[in-house]
């Protein structure tokens, strides 16, 4: 049985109907209005289960949940709009003296035989240069778009 009960009130109700049927806003948004609605246990409400929840929306059954805890415990308004998740800076490689680096690369000459830096280039350059074992171009590419540098790549 639902730990968090979602018993809604005809405004939200309505609010939420409406929401879904104009279908302008978010993908996610109107995910977590679809849950809301299936959800509701209040009189008129379809009250349906975790399972048919996850199988009607295709979605999974810790997002329902989740979704359920944030509307019981936060309100509405916090169970369509959550909280953006925190940055994980302990998984970020390229930061202080390696971040350096890889700018004065990118602003050096580019390799014998090469017109211009690629992001692949300098990915692996800075693996030469610097105790990485390994980096992707995308993770350059986030770290030069965070200094602002801009390459004719």
């Amino acid at each position: 049985m639902a730990k968090y009960k979602v018993t809604l009130t005809e405004d939200e109700r309505d609010e939420l109907k409406k929401l879904v049927t104009t279908g302008k806003a978010a993908a996610k948004k109107l995910n977590h209005a679809r849950i809301l609605l299936l959800s509701d246990k209040g009189p008129g409400g379809p009250g349906k289960s975790d399972g048919q929840i996850a199988e009607a929306l295709c979605t999974g059954k810790s997002t329902i949940e989740r979704v359920r805890k944030q509307f019981v415990e936060e309100g509405l308004e916090q169970a369509l709009h959550p909280r953006p998740r925190p940055k994980r800076p302990d998984k970020v490689k390229i930061q202080g003296e390696i971040e350096e680096q890889l700018t004065e690369l990118a602003c050096s000459s580019p390799p014998e035989g090469r017109g211009r830096w690629t992001l692949q280039l300098l990915a692996d350059q800075l693996v030469l240069l610097t105790p990485l074992d390994s980096v992707s171009d995308e993770t350059v590419r986030k770290a030069l778009k965070k200094r602002t540098l801009t390459l004719h790549l």
